[in-house]
């Protein structure tokens, strides 16, 4: 296949989507595709410029990229179609997390040009990243969710409705970029501020103790439960991109009718939001064994350290058949759509 894989971005996890694109790309070489990388904040990448760019470790802390705003802007509105590479792939692979390029708006761009890419298309696009939506979404549709509301929050709020600690988080970015767990009230205000440095709105949730657990989606089939254990006290962007910050187990070790409720809740967020190829649904879990489904994600990380293709080893599919699948997945996806 002619694959070109869609990196980079004027986002806040655009180390992110570069460790991922590291990855798939060279699980797709080493299976003979041929292969090219476009950065859509920087245009296609020659060798050299696939050396700097995907060698690099996540770092401890979220990228500043608001002088590549103007530059992804610009390759969203017309410099993507003009790219042979883009017009003429069999498929393209995106490996991109955040904002517009995560959220529907790439996506929608990549429906005109005609090409199937990887992935949800623009609606379960921006209705996986829209948090607040996401919830709602679950929620009609059976699956449990912690308690929430959208800033503005005032500490009566909290205590009141959520209790405390609370989670406060942009409503609609990945990677527990801008998350903080406010354990006083004096702490609020802050953590509404970070947040809000990543996004126009956001959330209060209702923080939900316990096991931290995820189930990824192939095509419409479930994979093995896993538990994440973070050296932090939360799985923060430092503990989810560093090896070594956190213990995962893939499958995890609980009771197999809670890993089959997991899974069947995975299944119906994953549907609830209308995904489509992949995706992965992350949980919480009490001691009293009370599920909360937390979020879904459209775009999941394909890093050295990422869930998902843990879970699929988990499932006897080693990194480079995922890859395959899901690009396949795209094409096949398109088929059915008449594209």
């Amino acid at each position: 296949m002619r694959v070109t894989v869609l990196t980079g971005g004027a986002t806040a996890e655009r180390a992110v989507a570069f460790a991922s694109a590291s990855q798939i790309v060279a699980a797709l070489r080493s299976r003979k595709h041929d292969v090219k990388v476009v950065d859509t904040a920087g245009g296609q990448l020659d060798e050299r410029g696939e050396r700097e760019v995907l060698g690099g470790a996540v770092g401890l802390t979220p990228p500043a990229v608001d002088a590549l705003a103007e530059r992804e802007r610009e390759m969203l509105s017309e410099g993507l179609a003009a790219l042979p590479s883009v017009r003429e792939a069999d498929v393209l692979f995106l490996a991109v997390h955040g904002g517009a390029l995560e959220g529907g708006t790439l996506q929608a761009v990549l429906d005109v040009i005609g090409v199937p890419y990887t992935g949800s298309g623009p609606l379960a696009s921006a209705l996986a990243m829209d948090k607040d939506l996401a919830k709602r979404l679950f929620r009609a549709a059976g699956v449990p969710v912690p308690a929430w509301f959208m800033a503005p929050v005032a500490p009566d709020d909290v205590t009141t409705a959520l209790g405390w600690p609370v989670i406060v988080k942009p409503s609609k970015q990945g990677s527990s970029v801008g998350l903080t767990l406010v354990k006083k009230a004096q702490d609020l205000d802050n953590a509404v501020k970070l947040a809000g440095h990543y996004d126009d709105e956001v959330m209060a949730e209702q923080f939900i103790p316990g096991r931290e657990l995820t189930v990824g989606v192939l095509g419409d089939v479930p994979l093995p439960v896993g538990e994440i254990v973070p050296k932090h006290e939360l799985f923060d962007y430092e503990t989810k991109y560093t090896p070594g910050m956190s213990d995962e187990t893939f499958p995890a070790k609980i009771d197999t009718l809670l890993a089959r409720q997991l899974q069947e809740y995975a299944l119906m967020a994953h549907r609830a939001l209308k995904l489509s190829g992949y995706s992965r649904v992350d949980f919480r879990v009490t001691p009293e064994g009370d599920v909360f489904c937390l979020e879904a994600n459209s775009l999941p990380g394909m890093t050295r350290t990422s869930l998902l293709p843990q879970a699929a080893q988990a499932a006897g599919i080693p990194f480079a058949d995922l890859c395959e699948r899901i690009a396949r997945l795209a094409r096949n996806n398109q088929a059915a759509r008449g594209g």
